[in-house]
């Protein structure tokens, strides 16, 4: 998928850090990152809280579906709640060869149409939302440089904290222009994120509130998205996910865009 909230970020930019020998590079912790243990066959249910900048409130309930095959990664969502946008569904293909281009359909039910979102699409938001298409999917990790820039606490954690310089290809895909990423040192897990945007002057904050070990596996259940220009906050989404089980019993064939138009017939109400 898979994401904070820190104001003073530029005058630990150009700051040295002393490392060890043996000390990992920012693109080996990177790598450790995307290779974490995030589950497989996995069923899930999330409510999204959508919140603009006069505090009005709107919640969508949704079913996700995931599953490993291979290096490649499916994902399927349907939104449950409410009735205006019932029965869309959103399926990727997250492939693990990084020279091929991740696949997304969305099914629009009122139009009775699946379109697969271009490119050049896969900044706009999401159902939305503050996650944009392209946060849907896993980055490309030789599309970026990385850079220690310090090592830091976030509640009691110690974490890195990495700055994240995309190519022209991710800029474009992403509409980042660069990242700082605060990693948890002892899991692997992005906590928080900063993402400057390429139009407007605008920063988006990722927050990961609460931390769970489900299965063994550590599970962000609830996390903050928000985007900020200056002091102002524009708008801000809560995602809050429950009911999550893996080694589930279901097959690639549910992962399809026949699937994706029928919804949840046959397989979950």
């Amino acid at each position: 998928m898979p994401i904070f909230i820190v104001y003073v970020i530029l005058l630990v930019c150009s700051l040295p850090i002393a490392r060890s020998a043996n000390a990992l590079s920012a693109h080996e912790i990177m790598q450790k990152v995307q290779d974490r243990d995030d589950g497989n066959n996995e069923a899930s249910k999330m409510e999204m809280i959508l919140i603009n900048k006069k505090g009005n409130k709107r919640v969508r309930k949704i079913s996700s579906f995931a599953k490993d095959i291979g290096k490649d990664t499916v994902r399927l969502h349907f939104f449950l709640h409410p009735a205006d946008v019932k029965n869309t569904g959103f399926l990727t293909y997250d492939y693990g060869d990084p020279e091929r281009e991740d696949d997304q359909w969305l099914y629009l039910p009122a139009l009775y149409k699946t379109k697969r979102i271009a490119t050049n699409m896969k900044r706009s938001s999401f159902m939305g939302s503050d996650l944009t298409y392209a946060d849907m999917t896993s980055r490309v990790l030789d599309d970026y440089e990385f850079k220690i820039i310090k090592e830091n606490e976030i509640k009691g954690e110690k974490v890195w904290m990495i700055l994240a310089s995309p190519n022209k290809k991710a800029i474009h895909e992403t509409g980042y222009t660069k990242s700082i990423l605060f990693i948890r040192q002892d899991n692997f897990v992005v906590l928080r994120a900063i993402h400057w945007l390429n139009k407007g002057g605008k920063l988006k904050y990722y927050d990961v509130k609460k931390l769970e070990l489900i299965d063994n596996i550590w599970v962000a259940t609830e996390t903050h998205i928000s985007i900020r220009k200056g002091k102002k906050k524009l708008h801000k989404t809560i995602l809050q996910l429950y009911d999550i089980k893996f080694n589930q019993k279901f097959d690639k064939n549910l992962f399809t865009i026949r699937q994706l138009e029928n919804g949840l017939k046959g397989y979950f109400q």
